[in-house]
């Protein structure tokens, strides 16, 4: 009878971890010519083990405490731990299933936009899920305690006028929430689209059910609530496709050798790994007070990439012409001062 005390913790502990162990030996075996979904499934030992554990000490150490106080606490300490462990096992598995069907779609798709939309639906969905879980799990393990359950009945007594006032206190979250699952669901953004909001270009970085992050050039991040997406018209570059348009443009003298900055420009373009082959054109689009203005056309797979092609070919074409015809660059004069 000594050992019953010791058997009954020490029995689920090699039990929960023995099937644990029989378990991931034969998913290995299964899984072997999968890495990826074997890799997600590595996730889900310990709080699979942890279940077990739990559930194991619930079962061994009923009626070992004589005492009815210890016993019905360590029985309360169980059932919480039961619940927490299932709360914690199906979060990871829902974790584990977003980056499983992400990196299944980014290895099968070749399509960038549809990969944008299934990553924003799939992660917002999760996220969704996960909070559910979570609410739920934790109001399970509040209704086990005596105490919260009498303050339920209390609660739900007043039911009408706690509705009005929580609706009216989380009237602009609730907002925020349904305007993100309308911005995620409609397509109307997704993640790595090229968006102007505020006068200001930016890359779609982050979509959550609250707000949107819109990660800047020169590296800010700004930071919108969903209902902006719903309510204030903004610019989608990317919506129909993420291939991307952008000028450059240059002020130069009527001397400029156009023709030849043409070719050159096209030289520079079919050259580039960056240039998709869809527009590239050179143009003088305006000439007034002396100047010309000189408007490239280029065309690129995403935002990225035409960022930097600009950059490239506006460089190398001043420097050629500093080189070569230092004349067609218009010269800044200083005002003079004035008279005395």
């Amino acid at each position: 009878m000594a050992l019953r005390p010791w058997l009954s913790f020490l029995l689920p502990v090699i039990a929960a971890a023995l099937v644990t162990w029989v378990v991931w030996f034969l998913l290995d075996r299964v899984l072997r010519r999968h890495a990826r979904l074997q890799r997600q499934v590595k996730r889900l030992r310990l709080p699979v083990f942890c279940v077990l554990l739990a559930l194991g000490l619930a079962i061994g150490t009923a009626g070992l405490i004589p005492d009815e106080g210890w016993s019905a606490a360590l029985a309360a300490g169980l059932k919480v731990a039961i619940f927490g462990c299932v709360t914690w096992l199906i979060v990871v598995a829902l974790s584990s299933f977003e980056v499983s069907m992400l990196e299944h779609y980014e290895e099968e798709s070749q399509d960038l936009r549809r990969l944008s939309k299934m990553k924003t639906q799939i992660t917002l969905v999760k996220r969704v899920v996960t909070a559910i879980v979570i609410v739920c799990g934790v109001g399970a393990v509040l209704l086990m305690i005596p105490a919260v359950q009498q303050l339920g009945t209390t609660i739900l007594a007043s039911a009408g006028l706690v509705s009005v006032v929580v609706g009216l206190a989380v009237q602009g979250v609730l907002a925020n929430v349904f305007a993100g699952l309308q911005v995620a669901f409609t397509d109307a953004i997704r993640v790595d689209d090229v968006v102007v909001v505020e006068t200001q270009q930016g890359k779609i970085s982050e979509i959550t059910l609250t707000y949107v992050v819109v990660a800047m050039a020169d590296g800010r991040n700004m930071i919108l609530p969903s209902t902006y997406f719903t309510t204030t018209p903004f610019e989608n570059w990317s919506r129909n496709s993420s291939e991307l348009n952008g000028n450059v443009v240059m002020d130069l003298n009527w001397t400029a050798p156009v023709d030849r900055i043409r070719r050159r420009v096209t030289q520079l373009l079919e050259a580039s790994d960056l240039w998709d082959g869809r527009t590239g054109t050179t143009q003088v689009t305006g000439a007034e007070g002396g100047i010309i203005k000189l408007t490239i056309t280029i065309s690129a797979r995403n935002a990225g990439d035409l960022y930097t092609l600009k950059n490239d070919i506006r460089e190398k074409v001043v420097a050629e012409l500093q080189e070569r015809d230092p004349g067609s660059l218009p010269s800044f004069r200083p005002p003079a001062p004035p008279a005395a």
